[in-house]
């Protein structure tokens, strides 16, 4: 399933139920909360800071090869590759840490594997989990 979403300004809820309703997504309650928190991750970081005026697109997909769930994120905003910071160090207290990047850090805890790539000027994401 790949589905275009533009303008995507005000629209998080609909990408990610749009997502989350995907044939391809798993009939297992305890996974699709990992993949909804994930998913919810990327989608807000996209929906609010990928375009400065807030207008642009993003396009989603799902699909499954052999015992894998694929999710791709594909936008033309501002270049970013989340996957570039450090991860937080989650032994210090909330007040000691930096703000940022606790949800890129669960989502690479929590998917298989992550993968980003900035290519004809687009930020393109890929979330790994596998089901089989």
């Amino acid at each position: 399933m790949k589905v275009l979403i533009d303008p995507i300004a005000g629209k998080s809820a609909q990408i990610i139920e749009t997502l989350m309703a995907s044939e391809d997504m798993v009939d297992d309650p305890a996974l699709q909360f990992k993949l909804r928190l994930c998913i919810e991750e990327v989608v807000e970081n996209i929906v609010n800071y990928a375009y400065e005026n807030g207008n642009g697109y993003v396009e989603v997909g799902t699909e499954i090869k052999g015992d894998n769930l694929y999710i791709t994120f594909r936008d033309s905003g501002i270049q970013f590759n989340p996957l570039a910071k450090d991860d937080p160090d989650i032994t210090l207290s909330a007040e000691d840490r930096e703000i940022g990047g606790l949800g890129i850090f669960l989502c690479k805890q929590m998917m298989d594997d992550i993968s980003y790539e900035y290519k004809d000027g687009c930020n393109n994401l890929t979330m790994i989990k596998k089901i089989g």
